[in-house]
């Protein structure tokens, strides 16, 4: 994430400045893990602490809990037990390691705590919070804003899709990303398609001269813009794990180009489909989108707005 769209993100969720700011981005996963193990430890031995809450399956989620662990401070990890069971994905090294090193288990569903418990984990050192995630989410739906692209194209809802594309099996082969593309607008049943543009994903269409009349690239947008557009959406295409979360909550389709994924229940209970990465997926989804046989799906247990408070409840309990 690069600094100005850090600090759109920090505005728009009226998030405070941090105290302390590691800025250890960039550089390969190996740099950007030693730069922020450093950068932490001199941290905490200046402020010693009882506990280290990680959150997610960043780097810094990673780093900061050897870290901790090595200054003998306990950790706590926000969104533990997930699992993609594919270890080329950075992420899930981050996870199986935080995991493995984590003393208390903050979860998001009975899958998360089933993939601990096969793990080893104790189940007392289990808690069923629900997703953080949804607690941003649900505070700030009533704050979405229209983005400048509505009224520009003149979009309706639910006449529209919104794309996201930037995972490497779907972006980083010209051609393959070329074909998802020719594929989605073949069979998006002329509607406009709405299409953030990942850096790194521009880079690529860069050189692939990709044009229709219906597909709208246009720069990444704030969370309250991407939102507004994600809600009022026909369906969603993405290739993105959060963004399952919340197309699931707010009951809009969603069809995912990827070939595994470490939020099952958004298949299981909401409205997300794994489709995989093959270009020809695409029509059958978009078919069974178009005669409305889309599963309409159920928010998942405890994705209630409410996780933080669990999770700040337990805290101080320890």
């Amino acid at each position: 994430m690069t600094k100005k769209c850090l600090a759109t993100f920090f505005e728009q969720l009226e998030i405070p400045e941090p105290h302390a700011n590691l800025e250890s981005g960039g550089g390969t996963q190996a740099e950007q893990t030693a730069n922020i193990m450093v950068r932490f430890e001199s941290e905490l031995l200046e402020n010693p602490t009882d506990l280290v809450l990680v959150v997610g399956d960043v780097t810094s989620t990673m780093a900061c809990a050897i870290t901790a662990q090595k200054l003998h401070t306990k950790v706590a990890h926000v969104e533990a037990g997930i699992r993609s069971n594919d270890w080329s994905m950075p992420e899930e090294i981050n996870r199986l390691v935080t995991d493995a090193i984590t003393n208390y288990f903050f979860t998001t569903s009975e899958i998360a705590n089933e993939n601990l418990l096969i793990n080893g984990v104790k189940e007392e050192q289990i808690y069923y919070v629900g997703n953080t995630m949804i607690d941003t989410l649900l505070k700030n739906r009533t704050r979405f804003r229209k983005p400048e692209i509505w009224d520009q194209i003149g979009l309706k809802e639910k006449e529209y899709i919104v794309m996201t594309l930037h995972r490497p099996a779907n972006v980083d082969e010209e051609h393959k990303l070329k074909e998802l593309l020719d594929e989605i607008i073949h069979h998006s049943n002329d509607l406009p398609l709405v299409f953030p543009v990942h850096p790194r994903t521009a880079k690529i269409l860069e050189n692939l001269g990709v044009n229709h009349p219906r597909l709208h690239m246009i720069e990444p947008q704030g969370y309250l813009e991407f939102n507004y557009l994600v809600e009022r959406a026909k369906a969603v295409v993405t290739d993105s794990g959060g963004i399952t979360e919340e197309t699931t909550v707010m009951g809009v389709p969603c069809m995912t180009l990827r070939d595994n994924t470490e939020r099952p229940e958004t298949i299981t209970e909401g409205t997300n489909e794994l489709i995989g990465t093959n270009p020809k997926a695409i029509k059958p989804a978009m078919d069974k989108l178009f005669s409305g046989n889309w599963k309409h799906g159920k928010i998942p247990y405890l994705w209630d707005g409410k996780t933080s408070e669990r999770i700040i409840e337990y805290v101080l309990s320890f």
